[in-house]
């Protein structure tokens, strides 16, 4: 972890915490060492450094490729982001987020695929089962709560004094999510149990 991504982490707490009363629960579930990835809804554009600023560890997360350009390009990258062409997951982006796990590093991944419409749980897409699967590494679920209301689709500015709350489930191992067989099936089982155990964080 770099000092600029520490600093990173502080302001981002910080502003979090002065404006929004942010409250991280279930840090003792985070594992200190090793792969993982952290799977969690998605509500807003605010959702990776609200999941990431508490974490103890080198969180890698994904970023829309046509961002990598000029100096955000050269910031997100120093902030362990990966670019990622949303309309597919290529080749070469599955080796790079493979290289980030086999390299004992966690990745945020949103099984959603994209920002809730309206506050609640969609529906998980095959991505992160198809991730869980080739990577065989342990999925933390977690869950936000308050960030659409702050800055959800349509806002363009955030709410200053509405209420941000992260909470970190219990790990779920391989075993615990993958049935085994091949294909697009088997991607979904994994989807739907890394969805469900996100479902029952309150």
């Amino acid at each position: 972890m770099t000092p600029f991504y520490r600093s990173a982490q502080f302001l981002s707490y910080a502003y979090y915490r002065v404006f929004h009363g942010f409250l991280v629960e279930g840090l003792e579930n985070v594992p200190m060492d090793g792969p993982f990835l952290l799977a969690s809804n998605h509500l807003s554009f605010i959702d990776p450094p609200a999941l990431g600023c508490r974490m103890p560890r080198n969180l890698h997360y994904f970023a829309r490729d046509s961002l990598f350009k000029g100096p955000l390009g050269m910031l997100i990258k120093a902030l362990n982001s990966i670019p990622v062409n949303r309309s597919q997951l290529d080749l070469a982006t599955l080796r790079r987020v493979l290289k980030v796990l086999s390299d004992g590093h966690p990745l945020l991944v949103f099984p959603e695929g994209t920002r809730s419409e309206d506050g609640q749980l969609g529906e998980g897409k095959k991505g992160v089962g198809m991730l869980v699967a080739k990577s065989q590494v342990p999925v933390l679920p977690a869950r936000i709560f308050g960030s659409y209301e702050i800055m959800g689709k349509g806002k363009s500015l955030p709410r200053i004094g509405r209420k941000l709350r992260v909470r970190y489930g219990d790990l779920l191992e391989l075993g615990d999510l993958d049935p085994g067989g091949k294909g697009g099936e088997r991607y979904d089982k994994i989807s739907q149990s890394v969805m469900a155990a996100i479902s029952k964080i309150k």
